[in-house]
């Protein structure tokens, strides 16, 4: 079932030459609980995936792991294909927030627009939270987002005067 339909307004939020390539999600107020809810959602929907610690890449371990590295130690970074053209960076700044970037020219067209309301419904049914996307590097609102109350994914922004 569509979330979203692919129309002129959810086009225009998602056109990289608008908004920017790689919009910011975060679900706010989490924990190590959380983040290991998420690494088994990813294993357990069997998304493609491949962390990596600096340059080596390695088995996914336990989020209690990767959160308690060292301050001076390089941040790990975990790549989610929930589909095949279409992925998802997550960074492990720190326990309290889980935070990635998605590319816009991935997610061009109904079909994309589908995976990627999955991919957030998923992440925030798992997690009892929102999953708001930002317009890459401006976190004031969220355009787009994984509405738990609704339980669906639901456009956030409108330009003024709409």
């Amino acid at each position: 079932m569509t979330d979203l339909p692919w129309d002129a307004h959810v086009a225009w939020l998602l056109d990289p030459s608008e908004s920017g390539c790689l919009p910011d999600g975060y679900v706010p107020d989490t924990t190590v609980a959380d983040w290991q809810a998420l690494l088994d959602l990813v294993v357990e929907r069997g998304w493609a995936v491949e962390y990596a610690e600096g340059a080596a890449v390695l088995p996914l371990p336990r989020a209690e792991a990767v959160l308690s590295r060292t301050a001076d130690a390089e941040c790990p970074t975990l790549q989610v294909r929930p589909a095949p053209e279409v992925c998802a960076i997550f960074r492990f700044l720190g326990e309290q927030e889980i935070d990635f970037d998605l590319d816009l020219r991935e997610l061009q067209g109904q079909e994309r627009l589908d995976v990627l309301c999955g991919f957030l419904a998923a992440i925030g049914r798992r997690l009892g939270k929102p999953v708001p996307l930002y317009f890459q590097g401006d976190t004031r609102a969220p355009f787009l987002g994984y509405d738990p109350d609704a339980d669906r994914v639901r456009v956030l922004w409108t330009p003024e005067g709409d």
